[in-house]
C-alpha cells in the first residue's frame, strides 16, 4: 500500500466532533501515514498541538488571514511566547496557516499584510517553514517573502499562474494540490498539476473543506436537502490517483515523490515518519 502525507488538514474543525478519532483511524487504514494540522487563530493553538501529539501527527501554529479581523498585537505576542515555549517540540513543523486573502469580502488588506509580515518575522526567528494561504493574493505574498525570506514551506491550495508557481519554486516552496484538481471543469488547475515539476508538488486535503468532485454538492442540491460531503484525509489516496492519471505516472511513483517533497518542505517531518509505528 502506498503511504501518504496530508500536508494540510484542519482536523480540529467542529465538523469532525462526532467521530474525530474514528475519522483519523480510517485515514490511517487508507494509507495516510501522517497529517499536518495547521492552526488558524489563538483559540485553537492548543487543540492542534494536542491532536498532533495524541495521534502521532504534526502541527503548525499561526493566525489565518480570515481570522485577522480579531487579531491584534497581543495575539502576536502570545504566538511568539508559545513558539518560544514549544520550539523544541518535534511535532511543531511549521508556522501556519498564514497568508493573504483578497477574495473574502470585508477584510482589511493593510491589517492582513501587517499580520503576515509579523508572522514571517517569527518564522525567521524560530527557523520554521511556513504554510501559506494564498487566495487572489499571490503577487503580494511574493513581495512579502522577498522582503522577509523564510526557510521555504508550502503554498497551500495553489491556483495561480505557471509563472507564479515558478516564483514560489524558486523561493524554495512546494505547492499543495488536493480535491479541487478532481473537477474536470478546473482545466487551468489540472494543467498546472500535470505540467509543473513533479518535485514541486505535495498532497493535501484541507479537510473538512475543498471536497473532491465525488463529495461535492451544488448549491441547488444543498438547497434541496442534500448534505455537502465532508472532506477527510481518507480521500487523499483517491485524489492522488487522479493526480497520477493527469501526469501519466503510476500512483505509487506519485506517492513516493510527494512524500519526498513534503519532507523537503517540512524537514522536521522526517524523524517523525522514521519513528512512526
Amino acid at each position: 500500500m502506498s503511504l501518504f502525507i496530508d500536508t494540510h488538514c484542519h482536523l480540529d474543525a467542529p465538523e469532525f466532533a462526532p467521530d474525530r478519532d474514528a475519522m483519523r483511524a480510517a485515514a490511517r487504514s487508507a494509507g495516510v501515514a501522517h497529517c499536518v494540522i495547521p492552526a488558524v487563530d489563538r483559540g485553537n493553538w492548543e487543540a492542534v498541538r494536542a491532536l498532533a501529539h495524541g495521534w502521532g501527527d504534526s502541527y503548525a501554529l499561526g493566525i489565518h488571514p480570515l481570522c485577522t479581523p480579531g487579531a491584534q498585537d497581543a495575539d502576536l505576542q502570545a504566538l511568539a511566547a508559545l513558539l518560544e515555549q514549544h520550539c523544541g517540540d518535534e511535532r511543531l513543523v511549521a508556522l501556519g496557516e498564514i497568508g493573504l486573502d483578497y477574495f473574502a469580502p470585508g477584510l482589511d488588506s493593510a491589517h492582513q499584510e501587517a499580520m503576515l509580515r509579523a508572522q514571517l518575522r517569527l518564522a525567521r526567528r524560530f527557523d520554521l517553514p511556513v504554510l501559506l494561504h494564498v487566495r487572489k493574493s499571490v503577487d503580494r505574498v511574493h513581495k512579502a517573502l522577498r522582503e522577509l525570506p523564510v526557510a521555504g514551506g508550502i503554498a497551500h491550495a495553489f491556483n495561480g499562474s505557471a509563472q507564479q508557481a515558478q516564483t514560489f519554486i524558486d523561493m524554495g516552496f512546494r505547492l499543495g494540490f488536493g480535491g479541487a484538481l478532481t473537477f474536470e471543469r478546473a482545466r487551468h488547475l489540472r494543467r498546472l498539476a500535470a505540467e509543473l515539476p513533479l518535485d514541486a508538488l505535495v498532497l493535501e486535503t484541507d479537510a473538512p473543506d475543498i471536497p473532491p468532485q465525488w463529495l461535492y454538492r451544488s448549491r441547488a442540491e444543498r438547497a434541496a436537502g442534500a448534505p455537502q460531503g465532508r472532506n477527510s484525509p481518507a480521500e487523499l489516496p483517491r485524489i492522488a490517483r487522479e493526480l497520477a492519471a493527469l501526469r501519466g505516472i503510476e500512483p505509487e511513483a506519485l506517492a513516493q515523490a510527494c512524500t519526498r517533497n513534503a519532507l523537503a518542505a517540512l524537514p522536521r517531518l522526517a524523524p517523525l515518519l522514521r519513528s512512526a509505528p
